[in-house]
């Protein structure tokens, strides 16, 4: 049930891209303590982006979870920032992330919802 959505305006080589989706989907079940059975993790590369006026690396991510606390996310921005600036060598400061705690009833999967 946890989703992360990374954009970026940089281009990742599909190598690159594989791992790092890979220890995006570890990352985030370990900080949630949720299964990775549960996780998505959706990379989208290479988009016009600017940020503070120009358009020097930067990247825009989205973690959508159930029962994601507010109390949580101040860890996983550090921990995210931290693996998107070693993976594909992003400042820190040029990084946003959305934080989203969805309701169960509005979380649907194979054929319900959680």
């Amino acid at each position: 049930m946890p989703y992360l959505k990374i954009q970026t305006n940089q281009e990742i080589e599909a190598a690159e891209q594989q791992a790092l989706l890979q220890e995006a989907s570890s990352l985030v079940a370990t900080e949630l303590g949720k299964s990775e059975n549960y996780v998505m993790v959706n990379i989208e590369p290479a988009h016009s982006m600017l940020f503070a006026g120009n358009d020097a690396p930067t990247a825009y991510l989205e973690l959508k979870s159930i029962g994601l606390a507010e109390s949580q996310t101040k860890k996983l921005s550090a921990a995210l920032c931290n693996l998107i600036h070693s993976k594909i060598h992003v400042p820190t400061e040029r990084i946003y992330i959305e934080f989203s705690n969805a309701p169960r009833n509005m979380w649907g999967w194979n054929k319900t919802t959680f």
